[in-house]
């Protein structure tokens, strides 16, 4: 593995949530801690973010967020079924439930992702280089259709596809977490194909979902790249066509960082929410700037850097 370059994308979801996210992920960002940004163009901060990013020069990409908040969209605001009761986009799991019971109309998602990435281009004066999706919902059946032409009529190259090596071995996420995550995953899976005709493209490996919060320790985030890069080079060409040393693998790996959230400041139109508020962003961050976490890079050949890098 030594001989192995590995380019690592630390990317920073939920930039514009609040001010105090902010100032966390910038100060990552700053301590060579995270490398890429994913900007939530709903959050109650986004042009704070954009122009945090323009300052201090931060490579930032379009977090899609259909499940939390308001949409950007000013026709959907009001009357739209990606809307509960309340006026707000159905939460996380709610989203999910509207979507199998076929109460989501397509078209809406669309118009409402194109919205976001039009705001996205007002507030940061381009296009995003990658866009993913918050809480992950750019893999959903139906929905990855719709991604998928959005990202190719823009002319976005990447993405992510949450199917992180080793996960069904993490014995410390609780079972209702796995569920989620497994869900995930076989959504992931299913994806590929589609994003694949579209020519869409991502990273060799997505890490993130098993050093969430207070699972991230510096031991966690080296278990979790080397577990991915043994399983990625099993599945390398065949021994017929050894992979040449020099080879370089790509991964993507997702976290959280910031300042916990001061309530009523932040969220994307609702307030935040408890994972924001807690302590587990700040540990987060506290773990990210270790100097131990970036010797280790150092060491082991770990090039970080962001999607225009690829």
């Amino acid at each position: 593995l030594r001989m192995l370059q590995v380019k690592l994308i630390v990317t920073g979801d939920d930039f514009g949530y609040c001010p105090r996210r902010n100032q966390g992920i910038v100060d990552c960002f700053l301590a060579g801690a995270v490398s890429n940004v994913s900007l939530l163009v709903n959050g109650s901060a986004a042009a704070d973010a954009a122009k945090l990013a323009r300052r201090y020069n931060i490579p930032i990409g379009l977090h899609a967020n259909l499940s939390e908040g308001s949409p950007v969209c000013e026709v959907l605001k009001t009357n739209s079924s990606l809307l509960n009761q309340d006026g707000f986009f159905h939460g996380k799991m709610g989203f999910r439930t509207a979507l199998s019971k076929g109460l989501l109309n397509m078209s809406e998602v669309k118009q409402e992702l194109k919205a976001q990435v039009e705001l996205f281009h007002e507030l940061t004066g381009h296009l995003p280089p990658h866009m993913d999706g918050h809480q992950h919902i750019h893999v959903l059946p139906e929905v990855r259709h719709v991604f998928a032409e959005v990202l190719e009529e823009y002319g976005i190259t990447y993405t992510r596809v949450p199917v992180e090596p080793g996960l069904h071995n993490c014995d410390w996420i609780p079972p209702s977490l796995m569920d989620f995550y497994l869900g995930v995953e076989e959504d992931s899976f299913n994806t590929v194909d589609v994003f694949t005709r579209h020519g869409i493209r991502w990273p060799d490996i997505y890490i993130g979902l098993s050093t969430m919060g207070k699972n991230m320790s510096v031991s966690n985030i080296w278990s979790a790249i080397d577990t991915a890069i043994v399983e990625f080079l099993s599945k390398a060409p065949s021994p017929a066509h050894p992979t040449p040393q020099s080879r370089t693998v790509t991964i993507e790996l997702m976290v959280h960082p910031g300042y916990p959230s001061v309530p009523p400041v932040g969220g994307c139109g609702e307030g935040p929410d408890d994972f924001s508020q807690s302590w587990e962003r700040l540990h987060e961050l506290q773990t990210l700037i270790k100097p131990e976490l970036q010797s280790h890079y150092k060491t082991r050949n770990v090039q970080l850097c962001s999607f225009k890098d690829l």
